[in-house]
This record gives C-alpha cells, sequence and structure tokens, in this order.
C-alpha cells in the first residue's frame, strides 16, 4: 500500500484558502488531508468540517489532538461528528510530537504515554457505544460516560501521534495507524523500526498499520524559490526536534539553541538568519525531478503514507499541481490511486 496525503501548516494561508487547497488536492489524486492541532493555532477541527462539506473522496483528519488540552470525551465527539459529517471519511490523530507546547500552559507532559494510551481506549470504547467507567492512571470516569448518540461508525480509524522510541512503540501497539514526523527524510526508517516494536508487541505483523509520515516539503520549478520558502518552517519547528532526528543530518539539538532564543524574543528574521545548509536539509526541497528520489527512500524506509507537509511549496497550489501530475503518478499503476 503507497498513499500520499497533504498536511496544511495554518500560517500558510486563510483558512478558506486553506479548504481550497485540499479541494485541488483531492482532485489532483491525493488520498487524505491533515491539519495539526497545534495549541495558539487555527483550529484543525473546524478545518477539517469545511473540507469534509467541499470534498467527496479523500480522508481527513487532525493530527496532534493531545489528551492534555482536550478531555477524551471531546475527543470522540469531534470524530463522531466529523465522521459523520464526511460520509465516513474520518481518521484520528492522537497524540504529541513535542511536550513543550502543553507546558506553556502550566502542564506536566511527562505521563503523556500512558494518557494517550488510555485516551485512545477510551474514544474506542465511547465511539463502540460502551458505557466507559473508567478507572486508569490518567482518567477516572464514572457510568454516565457514554455517547448520547450513535456514531456512523464504531471504528474511526485512530492514528496515535508519538516521538521518541518508547512513544513511537506505543502507537504502533495501539493504533490502526501511526504519524510519525519523518524530520529529516534520513530519520524515516529508525522512526518506522520503533513503531514496528509495538505492532509486534501487539501481535500484529510488520506491515498491518499505515504509517503516514509527514515531511517538510518545498516543491517548484524553482530550485532557489523553494529553498527560500522552507526557511521558516525549519526557522520555527527545528528547535523541537529530537537529537536523533537532528544528527541524522549533522546537526544538533544544541545547535538550534540561538534559533530558539529568536524565536523565544518574538524575533524571527533573526532566527531565519541562523539557519545552516546542513538544517535546510531536514525538509524535502527541489522539483518534482528531484522530490521523487526522496519519496521513493521514504518508501523503501517503510513508510506507507507519504504526507506532504507545509510549506508545500513557493506557491502552494502549483506545488500541489507538480506533486499531482509529475511526483504521485511515479508511484502509481497509470490510472489508479493508493496501491
Amino acid at each position: 500500500m503507497t498513499t500520499f496525503s497533504v498536511r496544511f501548516l495554518d500560517h500558510l494561508a486563510p483558512a478558506r484558502t486553506l479548504v481550497d487547497w485540499a479541494v485541488l488536492a483531492e482532485e489532483k489524486g491525493f488520498d487524505a488531508c491533515w491539519f495539526p492541532h497545534d495549541t495558539f493555532r487555527k483550529h484543525s477541527w473546524i478545518l477539517g468540517a469545511a473540507v469534509a462539506e467541499n470534498t467527496r473522496r479523500m480522508i481527513i483528519g487532525s493530527v496532534g489532538t493531545n489528551p492534555y488540552t482536550f478531555d477524551p470525551s471531546e475527543i470522540a465527539t469531534y470524530i463522531a461528528t466529523l465522521d459523520e459529517l464526511s460520509g465516513g471519511r474520518a481518521a484520528l490523530g492522537l497524540g504529541m510530537h513535542t511536550g513543550e507546547m502543553v507546558e506553556w500552559l502550566g502542564m506536566e507532559p511527562g505521563n503523556m504515554i500512558t494518557r494517550t494510551r488510555e485516551a485512545v481506549e477510551i474514544v474506542r470504547a465511547l465511539l463502540r457505544g460502551d458505557v466507559v467507567a473508567y478507572e486508569g492512571s490518567e482518567f477516572q470516569w464514572t457510568q454516565q460516560c457514554y455517547l448520547r448518540f450513535t456514531p456512523r461508525r464504531a471504528e474511526v480509524p485512530i492514528y496515535p501521534c508519538g516521538f521518541g522510541e518508547e512513544y513511537l512503540a506505543m502507537t504502533g501497539e495501539v493504533g490502526d495507524g501511526s504519524l510519525p514526523m519523518i524530520t529529516p527524510p534520513e530519520s524515516a526508517s529508525r522512526m518506522v523500526a520503533a513503531i514496528n516494536k509495538g505492532v509486534v508487541r501487539s501481535g500484529r505483523r510488520v506491515g498491518s498499520i499505515d504509517i503516514a509520515g509527514c515531511g517538510w516539503f518545498s516543491v517548484s520549478d524553482d530550485l532557489e524559490a523553494a529553498k527560500a520558502t522552507i526557511r521558516p518552517v525549519v526557522a520555527y519547528f527545528g528547535p523541537y526536534l529530537e537529537e536523533e532526528a537532528l544528527n541524522a543530518v549533522g546537526v544538533s539539538v544544541r545547535d538550534f539553541d540561538p534559533i530558539k532564543e529568536r524565536l523565544q524574543a518574538g524575533d524571527y528574521a533573526g532566527a531565519e538568519s541562523l539557519l545552516t545548509d546542513d538544517m535546510l536539509k531536514l525538509a524535502v526541497v527541489g522539483t518534482p525531478k528531484e522530490v521523487i528520489p526522496r519519496v521513493e527512500a521514504l518508501f523503501e524506509a517503510g513508510i506507507t503514507q507519504v504526507s506532504i507537509g507545509g510549506p508545500i511549496g513557493p506557491d502552494v497550489a502549483r506545488a500541489i499541481e507538480l506533486l499531482g501530475d509529475e511526483v504521485l503518478p511515479h508511484f502509481r499503476p497509470k490510472g489508479g490511486r493508493g496501491s
């Protein structure tokens, strides 16, 4: 199985334009659309609902809906409602790609693996129609905890999000899929190996779940324009990446410390000015011809769904067209979609 999805960062455009891009992506053969659910950013649940109303085929989901700022009761009602609205095309990305954003709110995420696991269990039980009188380490619920409506599907696919070997293994153990960040793409094999440890631990075979790896892409007819476009994303999100992932392209967390200081001071231009060429290797950058070999390497590493993450390109609509017309067909039988 090889499929493609697009993941839109909210700062790329007004909300309506993001929805229009999702419609274009469906037209160009993308199989799914994801929106990151980041603290203090545009709300992924609203964006997903709008995409559901304007598309007919693609899967729609949020990435990083976390069990700290959202209770499993809210998460379950959200995904059940989106699934009903979309005609059974919803998927849930539940978990975290960093603990720092939760810490901003005065919460301690040291128990994030247990909390995510329990949230997955609770959401699944609610969707099945169970009364969830739950007694866990993180959640204690009463007999009054059950949905007051019948979901369209009792088994909406859940893709836990995680980082670090143990968290990633847990996503493979309990998930229908997993949503690792593959930044840089060279870290994909390490991410897949960690996830598959959990798959085996669950008694399932390797290859039985969908590993939807998201990388940063900047695709254009103009290589230099593509490079310029990736810089703000690497500067903003690079400081949150793990040491091992950064080491894959020859940089470290410490290298990003001065950039992080500039970001915390609100000096975004200053942060970008400190980026090195090695830091830009965290992303897939170039023309379709240059992108294809790096996508091939992702599938070879065990990624089953390549998720094209922001900024996507200097002209996002044009980048979606280039990907749909020149990259996706390279991996599919003539006239086919995900195989």
